[in-house]
């Protein structure tokens, strides 16, 4: 069984920074794709950024130059850096990991329980 804890949320006034952390516990040999999304009051859940176990990133237009995404893989650990936050960040963010490698064959889709981020004006 895998699990995502997220970790780093809070309220923050705009301009501020704020750091997300999510770690992935279980028996993983290693996963492919790890990432953010949010999900604001009234709104579907949409993409911040995600990263490959090789590095490669991709980013929501509204954070590029804002948000860096990275990740250790050692501790299946996925990190998200907030700058310059703005009001319109404040959201539910959550952890994704997708096709992790354990000891019954791939695992897809996996998500965090969810952390608030509130960016006050």
């Amino acid at each position: 069984q895998v699990h995502l804890v997220e970790s780093g949320g809070g309220l923050v006034q705009a301009g501020g920074s704020l750091r997300l952390s999510c770690a992935a516990s279980g028996i993983i040999f290693s996963i492919k794709t790890m990432g953010w999304y949010r999900q604001a009051p009234g709104k579907q859940r949409g993409l911040v950024a995600t990263i490959t176990n090789g590095g490669s990133t991709n980013y929501a237009d509204s954070v590029k130059g804002r948000f860096t995404i990275s990740r250790d893989n050692a501790k299946n650990t996925v990190y998200l850096q907030m700058n310059s936050l703005k009001p319109e960040d404040t959201a539910v963010y959550y952890c994704a990991a997708d096709r992790i490698a354990t000891m019954t064959g791939y695992e897809h889709d996996y998500w965090g329980q969810g952390t608030q981020v509130t960016v006050s004006s």
